[in-house]
């Protein structure tokens, strides 16, 4: 790095290097960045493209202060009055740069150059967003997974999710189902249930930015954060590489068994509870890229197809799978520069993936990690195809224009064949022995729970999205303004059991007393009858779902300015107007929002002059949309009917009960094949899902090599969202207000309201066919209000690349706390995105306030890289974090509940009514028994440059978990086995996760 002249240049290059940011940036869609100043005043700025060797030139203003917005990544020269600088533009990133010539600095040609400094994030004082980026140079660097969630994991204020949603990360307290991901400025968040996004190869990733907060209009749809993807793309010089990354199954340590405590399962040789030390994972990736001009600085064109080979061996209690998959991936990048004010580019990723599986089934011999018998083959398809289209107008020196369009299209897990050999064999499991047990009988195949529709084909989720983007300078005034919109398809096939029928088979115990309206006498209570001692019955399920395709339409218009009021302090104001609309099957709306404003304000104050002491603050209101798998769950038809029956046995061959004999109490009948009123799903007033967000901070440049920054936040949901699935209270308000002949059953099954408000919902009072909007108390329904909020404070550092290492870290205190977690439910690893159990009634609320799953107290992060010398290099990644609360659920208790208590006796050990030792239920607290214990992970990583390979030549070996440190960091929170029997689970507590085993990846990569 050079540095010439001033102190003050030297101040002003190390501006633009150094830094951990609040940085990010009021810039025009997700892919570009700009390059802001002061020069002469009225004097003529030049930026050069020295990449593509575009060009643009605009005047500074009467003070001297110039800005180029909507600049595509990379190297620029600035030039203006005889001084030049050179500098990196990064993705949604302002760069500053001084070119005015003051008393001292030289008036001859100057060069600064800071390309290929190890700054990660310069001090952006054009920002008022919290956002950390990261080039694949820099990844490369560290020991760190090659997905975009492991990289986000790095930034401040962010924790993993559960396990159960795959790898996926909660941004400050949000839930991993509140994100928005971006590649190249288009969303490809897959909304049917917010938990997956389309993936890209990861090499062919240029920058990742990951926004943890106070992000500007612009940017809605989501309440946690945004990953933001950055593809390579090509320049004028010819460039390319290969590059294999393996990960041996022998580098990988062994998982941990857990040990069954429940004597039942011991004594029939079910002696592990968690079996997973004979699991292997073996993965390849192999890339071969390249890129250059077509036309020189008109033309360039960038490719990478990326090979896989890819299997791993799962063994569980019973049963055991091994996969494989060697689906290939490509990314294509054009752009043409048209003339040097007119841009047109072109993305393309295909990133289908079809994963085969073999499911084996043990008959003897359990955990010795052999397959005994081969139960099913079949083949898994996701993903599929992302076009984008971007055209880019400077049309004049301060204005301006970007049009975008782009299409998603993804498969949803479609398996081949639908049917498996079995189908028509009915699901039956046979707990005679013990209630809480569960022992596979039948010939129905344990690979296939559901028959899907076979006329369907898979179930297919698409995005048509277009957007425009204005930004005009108007003195002291950068505005920007846009319209955005999308209509998402989500396909869902139909489904019923496999045979069309759900058994399991129970026995009352000798000297077993009954419970409830039977207490004290002998034999069993089941669905409100007293079975007697010896007796054997059934349960029946049968469930079945329609076929349809649902529709999601979003809008959303945004105005925003970015005002210097002084040459030092920057003041924001934006405002966004969303729109949402839910439609069923037959294309009826039945979830409509206009015009919910957004207002964000923010200032920076550049305390120096010189980028070197930012202080900054904002507030915003942010939105989420209505899931797509809400349109399925809520609007398709859906039914479950249960019975109970007596029988005096079970032909275990075909999984059928015999001699089957009178019903047990009434059937219950939840839903219905007949699509529900549109106008009955959810309530005339509903206010989609909101979050308030407050941040205050600073950061300053401490020296040549050190930055330091802190900030507070405050989010606050203020009106969530999710369904309702209870009937008894509207009986009860019908009963109170004299309608005689309402029918519960003219409801739909479960609809959506905002928990803790009045219900304003079309009812059929009258049971004549006419609905009317009638307002139910939220008294009758005693419902709590939505409750979340995160509170934490961030201390950030980094250190630069100079004297051949850098360092960056931070450190967060936080406390997430409410009565529900967000769109998903992590205890439970519910994935319904927002329509999760939490508030299917008020009982499920009870106990429900504390710290929620994504609360982690305190959170260390350091990580960097050391350059030993021209050939050598070593990088480390450390975490140390506290546990996660821990719970105690069990069954919510049915009295009381009237029509409800059938309904909610299909649901498991869910709520926090927990069973203590003896068999008594009492109302627990979330987070009531502690939590799991302190993490510490440290990654490490060799790399080898050498220099008799012209430096072309990288082999590096990464090492994750070098410790191989195994703290639990899920329990069993279970704590009651049956409904039937209270009886305490005996595995409640019992470990059920730990960190990931220490594992190697070797990597070798060669650039031309």
């Amino acid at each position: 790095m050079i540095y010439k002249n001033s102190s003050r240049l030297k101040r002003s290059a190390l501006a633009v290097a150094l830094g951990v940011c609040f940085a990010g940036g009021v810039h025009a869609q997700s892919s570009v960045g700009s390059i802001f100043g002061d020069a002469a005043a009225n004097g003529t700025v030049k930026i050069e493209n020295l990449d593509t060797g575009t060009s643009r030139e605009a005047s500074a203003d009467a003070a001297g202060r110039f800005s180029f917005s909507q600049l595509p990544p990379g190297r620029y020269r600035v030039t203006s009055g005889g001084v030049t600088r050179e500098v990196q533009v990064k993705v949604g990133t302002g760069t500053s740069v001084s070119l005015a010539s003051r008393a001292g600095d030289a008036t001859t040609l100057d060069t600064v150059t800071v390309i290929g400094s190890g700054a990660i994030n310069p001090i952006d004082v054009s920002s008022v967003e919290s956002s950390t980026v990261f080039t694949q140079e820099q990844i490369q660097q560290l020991p760190v997974g090659r997905d975009i969630t492991n990289v986000a994991l790095l930034a401040p204020g962010t924790v993993r999710g559960d396990t159960g949603f795959g790898n996926l990360a909660s941004f400050g307290g949000s839930s991993v189902a509140e994100n928005g991901y971006y590649i190249n400025g288009f969303d490809v968040t897959n909304i049917r249930n917010f938990i997956s996004y389309a993936d890209l190869p990861f090499d062919a990733i240029g920058e990742q930015q990951i926004k943890t907060g106070g992000y500007g209009a612009e940017y809605g749809r989501s309440l946690g954060g945004v990953i933001n993807i950055l593809t390579k793309r090509g320049t004028n010089e010819w460039k390319g590489g290969v590059s294999a990354y393996w990960s041996p199954s022998w580098g990988r340590e062994s998982g941990k068994d857990v040990v069954n405590r429940d004597p039942a399962d011991v004594a029939i040789g079910d002696t592990l509870f968690v079996y997973r030390s004979d699991n292997e994972s073996e993965g390849l990736s192999y890339n071969i890229y390249g890129g250059g001009p077509i036309i020189k600085d008109k033309l360039f064109v960038f490719g990478l197809i990326e090979g896989r080979n890819n299997s791993s061996d799962t063994f569980g209690r019973t049963t055991s799978t091994h996969t494989s998959n060697n689906s290939p991936n490509a990314m294509l990048k054009l752009d043409w520069n048209i003339t040097d004010n007119h841009l047109l580019e072109f993305t393309g990723i295909h990133n289908k993936s079809k994963t085969s599986y073999r499911d084996y089934n043990y008959t003897s011999g359990k955990y010795v990690g052999e397959h005994e018998s081969l139960n099913a083959e079949y083949d898994v398809e996701s993903g599929g195809n992302v076009y984008i289209g971007k055209y880019t107008g400077y049309l004049t020196d301060n204005f301006t224009l970007s049009l975008m369009a782009g299409r998603l299209e993804s498969n949803d897990s479609y398996r081949t064949p639908e049917t498996l050999p079995g189908g028509e064999c009915p699901r039956a499991f046979d707990s005679r022995s013990n209630p809480g047990t569960t022992t596979y009988i039948g010939c129905w195949n344990q690979s296939q729970t559901f028959i899907r529709d076979p006329n369907w084909g898979p179930d297919k989720d698409t995005r048509d999205a277009y957007r425009i983007d204005g930004e005009w300078v108007l003195g002291d005034h950068h505005l920007r303004f846009g319209y955005d919109t999308e209509k998402f398809t989500s396909g869902h096939a139909g489904q019923v059991y496999t045979g069309g029928i759900y058994w399991r088979f129970y026995q009352v115990r000798a000297n077993e007393i009954a419970t409830g309206a039977f207490a004290g006498q002998p034999g069993r209570t089941v669905n409100g009858v007293l079975v007697g001692q010896g007796q054997n019955y059934a349960r029946s399920w049968i469930s079945q779902t329609t076929s349809g395709a649902y529709e999601v339409k979003n809008t959303a218009f945004y105005l925003e300015d970015s005002w210097q009021v002084t040459d030092n302090f920057l003041l924001y104001g934006g405002v966004r107007s969303e729109g949402f609309e839910n439609l069923n099957a037959l294309g009826d709306v039945f979830v409509k929002a206009d015009n919910l404003i957004a207002p964000r304000v923010g200032f920076s104050w550049d305390v120096n002059g010189d980028s070197t002491f930012k202080v900054f603050g904002n507030a915003g209101r942010y939105y989420i949309p209505v899931a797509a798998n809400t349109n399925i769950r809520a609007s398709g038809g859906e039914v479950l009917i249960i019975d109970y029956y007596l029988t005096t046995g079970v032909d275990a061959a075909n999984g059928v009960p015999t001699g089957l004999g009178a019903k047990i109490g009434p059937q219950a009948v939840n839903g219905s094949l007949d699509p529900p009123d549109s106008r009955t799903l959810a309530v005339a007033d509903l206010e989609p899902m909101h979050q308030d967000e407050f941040i205050v901070g600073m950061q300053r440049q401490l020296n040549d090599a050190w930055t330091l920054g802190v900030r507070a936040i405050s989010r606050e949901v203020k009106s969530g969202m999710d369904d309702y699935c209870s009937h008894q209270p509207f009986v009860d308000w019908a009963d109170d207000n004299g309608y005689t002949n309402f029918d519960p059953d003219s409801m739909a099954g479960c609809f959506l309201i905002n928990p803790g408000r009045d219900i304003k919902i079309a009812m059929d009072v009258n049971g004549d066919g006419n609905y009317s909007i009638q307002t139910v108390p939220n008294s009758y329904l005693g419902m709590p209000k939505y409750q979340r909020t995160y509170h934490a404070l961030e201390i950030f550092w980094e250190r630069n690349a100079g004297d051949n290492w850098f360092l960056q870290g931070s450190y967060t205190f936080a406390k997430s706390k409410g009565n529900v977690e967000g769109y998903v439910n992590s205890t439970l690893e519910q994935d319904d995105a927002g329509l999760t159990q939490d508030f299917d009634h008020s009982r499920f609320e009870d106990g429900a306030y504390g710290y929620l799953p994504n609360d982690r107290r305190h959170s260390l992060k350091l990580f960097g890289s050391y350059k030993i010398n021209d050939d050598w290099r070593v990088g480390a990644n450390m975490l140390i974090q506290s546990g996660r609360p821990v719970n105690c659920n069990g069954y919510v208790p049915l009295g009381g509940l009237g029509i409800d208590a059938s309904s909610l006796n299909a649901y498991g050990p869910s709520s926090f009514y927990c069973l203590d030792e003896d068999a008594k239920t009492f109302l627990s607290n979330r987070g009531q028994f502690g939590r799991t214990p302190w993490t510490k992970t440290f990654d490490v990583s060799l790399a080898y440059t050498p220099s008799w390979a012209d430096k072309k030549l990288t082999l590096q070996v990464d090492v994750f978990n070098a410790l191989n440190s195994q703290k639990v960091t899920e329990y069993y929170e279970v704590s009651e086995s049956s409904r039937s029997t209270p009886t305490p689970e005996p595995n409640f507590l019992n470990d059920v996760n730990y960190q990931t085993p220490r594992s190697l990846r070797f990597t070798a990569r060669y650039e031309f």
